[in-house]
Formats: structure tokens, sequence, C-alpha cells
């Protein structure tokens, strides 16, 4: 029962005092929760405990959930071709690199997918920096979304690969999960006939104005449906909740506070709990360890330079110094980093000492990231002028 108490009450402080522990050292809030969590855990404050690694995995999931609805498939696929185009040149040649770096330097296979693996929590965080009129931005948002999408996939993939190995389970749940997809695409397409023919559907499902929160309920219902599907199948519940959240933010995009009221709770609860419990699991004693700190850093460079390398292709449409911030905002896939690394973790495909650097990689991303990314957007602002405009 004390243990029980002891998580309650740092929980609450963790919670509490993260945003302006975050203000104060002008950092994002996760990397803060984590070192908080691992703090707490090197202290003996918080041990580990079932409830609270089970609330923790429900925290993660609604990460992804909240992180599929920042995507909304009618935008990305009526933006603009150009950059459509130069996105999926981008992706591929990012991929390429990352593949001829694993290969080359006889790295673990998973840094195929570790090295160009996307996350856009971190660069949505940059909007409420630097607005929505920086085109740079607002392509890494779009291109982020279309990596994410990608390494959602591909995590499934190799979460099922990790499970079963090379053995029918593994073929199976791939079946599964292609089969899955198909239904998706269908579904997806019957939606978008079933609310052209009939427009006011989608207000008798979420109306504009409900007190009993039917927007909320609907989404949560969704996320949980998902949840007992993607078990039932043998598939990553993660791939499952992240198409749910894609759902909601695709064809109820006219509730234009939703994401906001669910973020709200999720960012607010569930995320930090995720973020504190993997920061108990952050031993602070392998951060001197000089293989883990070395690791942490070649994690944090190849991740950087593959994509450096990869956004020359935007260079005639954004000039030098915005395709260098593009590349500055795609380096930091915290969320999914860590989800990488928990799932690999979880299945025993990870060491301790390699799942410690992959934590650190992420703090570390965050950090030097967007301390660099602000040096260098007060670097002689208003340089060149970019001619290409996108908005998201």
């Amino acid at each position: 029962m004390q243990n029980e108490l002891n998580i309650i009450i740092t929980l609450a402080f963790i919670i509490f005092a993260s945003p302006y522990i975050s203000r104060m050292f002008r950092i994002s809030i996760a990397p803060v929760e984590i070192m908080l969590g691992s703090v707490a855990g090197f202290m003996g404050i918080i041990v580990p405990n079932e409830t609270f690694w089970l609330i923790s995995n429900v925290g993660f999931l609604f990460l992804m959930f909240l992180a599929g609805m920042e995507i909304d498939l009618r935008l990305v696929l009526s933006a603009d071709k150009k950059l459509l185009k130069n996105g999926f040149i981008y992706l591929a040649i990012l991929y390429f690199l990352a593949s001829a770096v694993t290969f080359g330097f006889d790295l673990d296979r998973l840094f195929v997918i570790i090295i160009p693996i996307m996350s856009v929590g971190m660069i949505f965080t940059l909007f409420k920096e630097y607005g929505k009129e920086e085109t740079w931005l607002n392509a890494s948002m779009l291109v982020g979304c279309l990596g994410e999408l990608f390494s959602i996939v591909f995590l499934t993939f190799a979460s099922s690969y990790m499970q079963f190995g090379n053995h029918s389970g593994f073929w199976i749940s791939i079946a599964y999960l292609l089969g899955f997809m198909g239904l998706s695409v269908l579904i997806y397409k019957l939606f978008v006939v079933l609310f052209w023919w009939y427009p006011s559907l989608k207000t008798i499902i979420m109306p504009y104005y409900d007190k009993n929160e039917k927007d909320i309920r609907l989404s949560i219902a969704l996320f949980l449906v998902m949840i007992a599907l993607m078990i039932h199948l043998h598939l990553e519940i993660v791939f499952g909740v992240f198409i749910a959240g894609m759902f909601v933010t695709t064809f109820f995009g006219h509730k234009k506070d939703l994401p906001h009221k669910l973020g709200s709770f999720g960012f607010g609860f569930l995320v930090p709990i995720f973020f504190v419990y993997i920061g108990t699991t952050l031993k602070l004693d392998m951060l001197l360890n000089k293989d883990v700190l070395n690791y942490a850093f070649l994690i944090t460079i190849m991740i950087f330079l593959c994509r450096f390398v990869s956004s020359f292709v935007f260079l005639r449409m954004f000039g030098f110094k915005k395709m260098l911030l593009f590349a500055l905002s795609q380096s930091m896939p915290l969320t999914l980093l860590v989800a990488v690394a928990t799932i690999a973790h979880s299945y025993g495909d990870m060491s301790e000492q390699a799942y410690s650097s992959f934590i650190l990689a992420s703090l570390l991303q965050a950090v030097i990231m967007m301390i660099s990314i602000k040096i260098i957007n007060n670097y002689k602002k208003g340089g060149r002028y970019e001619k290409y405009s996108n908005s998201h």
C-alpha cells in the first residue's frame, strides 16, 4: 500500500511541476517527465508496480492515438503535388541511407527502422513557438505525417518479427496486418462516399454543440474497440490505435475542438504517466557508462546526418537555411524512438545497455535540436525568401 501511495504522490508532483521546470529550462515537457521519473526511480521513491505499468501502457497507446489524430488524410492527399513528390523522394533517400549505414557498418537490423523513424509530436510543439506561417515547418509536418505512417507500419512488421521470429506465427500476423490495411482502405473509401451522400450524418454522430460529449465518447469507444481488435488479431496495438486516431480527424474535422479536448486529457494525465514510467526504467548509473553515452551520441548523430543529406531534395525549394531547419525539425522522433526501444526491450531483443542508450538519445535529440532550431532561426532572420508556400 505504501508503494502505491508513493507512486500516486510522486506522479501528482511530476505532472504538476513538469510544465514549470520545462519553461524554466526551455526544453520540452516530455524529456523533463522522463528525467524526473528517472530520478524518482533512482531514489527508490517509485519501484516496479503492475498497476503503474498497466496505466503507463494505456498512456502510451493513447499517445499513439493522439499521434494519429494529427494526420488528416484529406489534407495529405490534397497537398501540393510538388511537395508530396519531394517528400516521397526524401523518405526514399532516408530509408536507402538507413539501410546503407546499417549493413555497411554491420549494425543491428533494427536500425533500418530506427534511423528513418519519425514522429510529428515534437514538430507539432514547434508550431506553438514559430506559428503556422513558416514554410519549412509546414513542409516538415506534412512529410512527418507521411514518415510517421510508414514508421508505424514498419514498426508493426518489426514487432511481429520480434514476437514470433521467422516462423508461421510471423507470416500469419503479416497476413492479418495486410488484410487489416486493405480493410482500412476499403472502409475509408466507403465513409468518403457515405459522408458525401449524407453530409449531415457527421453532425448527427458528432454534433457541433453537445452537453453529453458524444465526440469524446465516440473517440474513446473507437480507441477501445481498436485495442480489442488488435489483441484478437495478434497485431501490434500501436498500429490500430494510430489508424483510429487518423479516422477521427479525417472524417470529423468539423469538431475543431476535439483534438484539443482529447489532447488536454491525454497530455495532462495519461501521457505523462507513460513518460514517467519510461524514466523509471532508465537506470541513472547507466549514464556513467561510457559505452551507453557513446552509443546515444552515435544514434543522435546518425539520425540527424541521414536526414540532413536527404533534405537536400528541398534545397531549391527552401534555400540552405530553411532546409537545415527542416532537417533539424525532422530529427526529434522522441515518442516513436521511445516506442521502438520499449517494444524491443519488452521482447528481449534489446539489452539494458542499448535500451538506456536509446532513451538517452531521445532526450538528447529533443534538447539539442530544439536549441539548434532556435539559434539558426534567429540567425540573420529574414534571409533568403522562399517562393514556395504551403499551409498545413
